[in-house]
């Protein structure tokens, strides 16, 4: 029986870092049902971290502003099949192993997140406190997840054929839309 994931602590259901109070940003509630709806996939995935493919695929399926910035077409059809093929034969190479880039140290105790993923996190809160935002939202974390080349969701988008720099580009291009926590459209 895999181990499961663990449930959220206090800390991470709160969505602050108390001892960080100038990256203050808390999780918009549309980022935090993406953290879950990314939870329940890599637990029925049986993988024991949620990693950030599993981010990936969730705010694909639940944020209109991250799926906005792949736009239509071929490639984000590719992506989501690339996404879904993870538990059938692509991607399981990854299970049992943790996603770790090297540029933090393996958390053996973290909270259900990759050592990847949890720098995502924290980047995407401090993303959105530097504009002035108090809540980090989707596109923060999609642009905090691209990164770091060694993430499985860059891995996942050059497979199908997206271009990691070229989406964060995307991302800044469209900046202005995202301040306040209002989308222009």
């Amino acid at each position: 029986m895999q181990p499961r994931i663990p449930r959220q602590s206090a800390q991470e259901q709160d969505c602050r870092r108390p001892d960080t109070p100038a990256d203050d940003a808390r999780l918009s509630d549309e980022l935090a049902a993406v953290v879950s709806g990314a939870r329940r996939r890599a637990v029925r995935d049986g993988d024991r971290q949620i990693d950030s493919a599993h981010l990936l695929h969730s705010l694909l399926e639940r944020d209109p502003d991250v799926y906005d910035v792949f736009g239509d077409g071929p490639q984000i059809a590719r992506l989501l099949g690339y996404l879904v093929q993870r538990t059938i034969g692509y991607g399981l190479r990854w299970q049992g192993s943790v996603e770790d880039s090297g540029a933090v140290p393996v958390m053996t105790d973290g909270e259900g997140l990759s050592p990847l993923a949890a720098s995502a996190m924290e980047h995407a809160r401090r993303r959105a406190a530097g504009r002035g935002d108090t809540q980090a939202r989707g596109i923060d974390l999609l642009a905090a997840i691209l990164l770091d080349p060694q993430a499985r969701a860059v891995e996942v988008l050059d497979r199908a054929g997206i271009d990691a720099n070229t989406v964060r580009a995307r991302i800044d291009g469209r900046r202005d839309e995202y301040v306040g926590g209002d989308t222009a459209r």
